[in-house]
């Protein structure tokens, strides 16, 4: 006997209904595909406009201080390195500026692992560490005292980089290295950490990676 028409009639209503709710389930599906794949691309691009405008801030920051870590410090004197000789001698050398820069110095290269010395050490010594890739931080009584307790707590923290009084030089706090050198107006001065970016083991180093440790320590 076939099945009553209305019995049909359900079955056939029941197959429609699943197949109009497979068809809801599956645009609802590519719908939040779509959605979740929108947010995704634009959290993208908004980190990336985060990063240029961040480096745009950076770049204009910079220029605003003076100069870029792409080019000369603003201030900054500059030597011919070829004119910098690099020969080891024992003998005294006179170097013709203060604190000294580059030349002959001595096979011994000045402890500059982050030393801060309290004394002043010998030229010879130091300008081997300026060779090594260091920077050199000196200060004169001039300088306030707070901002030599910056600049040594920057130092204290900075591999290839020391510090020293240095009694004849012609600013209150100085920044050396090889070739290099600049006066700053103090701790706070946006130029020490351009200073630093650029030339601790910088382009201008004669024996990058060189050690820092295991030469002099202390005058």
């Amino acid at each position: 006997m076939a099945p009553p028409k209305s019995a049909k009639n359900d079955r056939r209503n029941r197959i429609e209904e699943m197949r109009r709710a497979e068809k809801s389930r599956e645009r609802r599906v590519r719908v939040i595909a779509i959605t979740v794949s929108l947010v995704a691309v634009a959290g993208l691009i908004g980190f990336g406009t985060y990063i240029i405008s961040n480096r745009s801030d950076d770049t204009t920051a910079d220029s605003k201080a003076g100069g870029t870590t792409a080019g000369p410090v603003r201030g900054e004197k500059d030597w011919d390195a070829k004119k910098l000789t690099r020969n080891h001698v024992t003998k005294q050398v006179s170097y013709p500026m203060k604190p000294p820069v580059g030349g002959d110095h001595n096979p011994v290269w000045m402890n500059c692992n982050g030393n801060v010395y309290k004394k002043p050490i010998p030229d010879m010594n130091a300008v081997h560490s300026l060779e090594h890739g260091s920077v050199w931080v000196t200060y004169t009584d001039k300088a306030a005292a707070s901002d030599v307790r910056k600049l040594g707590a920057k130092v204290a923290k900075t591999p290839y980089s020391l510090m020293s009084p240095y009694k004849d030089q012609s600013g209150a706090i100085m920044l050396s290295a090889w070739g290099k050198q600049l006066t700053v107006d103090g701790a706070d001065d946006p130029r020490v950490n351009q200073f630093f970016t650029k030339y601790v083991q910088g382009p201008q180093t004669p024996e990058p990676g060189a050690a820092c440790t295991g030469g002099r320590d202390g005058a």
